[in-house]
């Protein structure tokens, strides 16, 4: 089976410093389905095509654990795996081509933010649910798709159309991004996979997905195909996913978006974005996530070099796990990761750790907390860790009749305790700036509706220096 990516980006040769792999020479990797071979049919500062070809061995497939579900004895000899891209292609795709995927490039670190041109093809792809469906995946991403349908014998048209598509998927973009969407998809397209889906599917599925797979329209699809339809492996991915976006219905980010090249923002990317800029305005060096659950903030923070020390504590040990494999911590550049410090922390109690902080973010906690148990955070993060600036989002429940989808009466996450107002936000914010010693002010986030202000909602609190 065999995967091509092409670019005609200035110089196209930039392909091989992404992929860790050289245009010169011919690279062979063992997987578990048998060799993968990476080569350039072209290379040239003008044109430049990398190939994926992944030679499987049948046989010692089923030599090994094999399956259960070929139907006959025959059929795990003879089968379509040597020829047809499937999960085995995705798996070696994750295991040739990681460091590119993970969005690192340690001799050409600029390349990696660089979006360029790009041209993927695989020419026989199972695709159940044909063209059409391969179109409704990938070009919510931004892809141009021609997907033909492979006749199922070209001597024989009456027979019609196979299981099968030729793939080209046309775009620009970053790399990392289009070889995450390639890893997702095919075993999607396929709804099969050769080995056991285990939990750790849904990390890789979280982690492969990080900035696209939230915001599809098709995210449950994708969800329940790529874990194999496994009911409790899905429920919890989709969870996961929600988390990431706030659980906002598939057309709250139509909604609450701008757009840029006709593409759409994610609601996230505009919370994000007020964060930074919030923070870098404070002239903040040492910055605290409070609550930074799966990191997704906390790689933002990394890649600003003024956050010279940059703490992420969350109370959930799972999530801060997921945070440690989605930071790529075991591999992360020494002086990157002597920046940071990860760690388990509740902020209903005080942790001496936190102190002498320039800034502090709180970006979608407060509603995740009992109203009873808000004053204890109060006194936590404003009372005793006392950060010059603290930075405080929250959903803006007024924007929810906005949202075509969400019922009325019901919160955008089910771990929601309230969605304030602006004017319930802004009594909580000014009250808790009058008791600790803040001034604060108030952004919105997102597109300003004139009728129901912002979807989310930010306060920006400015301790106030005591003179003698």
């Amino acid at each position: 089976m065999l995967l091509t990516i092409a670019t005609t980006h200035q110089p196209a040769t930039d392909l091989g410093f992404l992929l860790h792999k050289h245009p010169d020479r011919v690279q062979t990797f063992d997987v578990t389905a048998g060799h993968a071979h990476v080569f350039y049919p072209a290379a040239s500062e003008h044109q430049c095509t990398a190939a994926l070809m992944l030679e499987i061995d049948p046989i010692a497939l089923v030599r090994g654990r094999g399956r259960k579900d070929e139907g006959f004895a025959l059929g795990q000899y003879v089968n379509d795996r040597p020829y047809a891209a499937s999960s085995m292609l995705a798996v070696a795709l994750g295991k040739v081509f990681r460091t590119a995927m993970a969005g690192r490039c340690d001799h050409r670190p600029e390349l990696v933010d660089v979006a360029m041109p790009l041209v993927i093809q695989v020419p026989t792809l199972p695709c159940k649910g044909g063209a059409d469906l391969a179109a409704r995946l990938f070009e919510p991403l931004g892809w141009q798709v021609e997907a033909t349908e492979v006749p199922l014998d070209e001597t024989i048209p009456e027979w019609g159309s196979s299981r099968y598509v030729a793939l080209t998927l046309t775009g620009t973009m970053r790399l990392a991004d289009a070889l995450n969407h390639l890893y997702v998809l095919m075993p999607v397209l396929d709804d099969a996979k050769h080995y056991w889906v285990s939990p750790d599917e849904v990390d890789k599925l979280v982690r492969a997905g990080d900035g696209w797979l939230s915001s599809h329209p098709a995210k449950e699809l994708i969800s329940r195909r790529y874990l194999a339809h496994r009911g409790r492996f899905v429920r919890s991915a989709l969870a996961r996913l929600a988390e990431v976006d706030d659980t906002e219905p598939e057309e709250m980010d139509n909604a609450v978006t701008e757009t840029q090249d006709e593409r759409p923002i994610p609601l996230v990317q505009h919370r994000h974005g007020a964060v930074l800029a919030a923070l870098r305005s404070s002239g903040a060096r040492r910055v605290a996530d409070l609550g930074c659950g799966e990191g997704a903030l906390v790689g933002e923070l990394l890649a600003e070099p003024a956050f010279t020390e940059v703490l992420a504590t969350d109370v959930s040990v799972r999530a801060l796990e997921i945070a440690a494999r989605r930071l790529h911590l075991e591999t992360m550049p020494e002086r990157k990761k002597a920046r940071l410090r990860l760690f388990q922390s509740s902020l209903n109690y005080r942790d001496e750790r936190l102190s002498n902080l320039d800034a502090a973010v709180l970006m979608e906690v407060i509603e995740h907390v009992d109203p009873p148990r808000l004053s204890a955070l109060e006194r936590t993060v404003f009372g005793e860790a006392k950060p010059k600036t603290v930075l405080v989002t929250t959903p803006n429940g007024e924007y929810n009749v906005r949202y075509e989808t969400l019922p009325a009466g019901r919160f955008r996450h089910r771990d929601h305790r309230f969605e304030w107002s602006r004017g319930e936000f802004q009594s909580w914010a000014g009250e808790t700036a009058r008791t600790w010693g803040y001034q604060v002010r108030y952004l919105p986030v997102g597109t300003d509706d004139p009728e129901v202000g912002s979807p989310t909602q930010m306060a920006v609190f400015t301790r106030v220096e005591v003179t003698a």
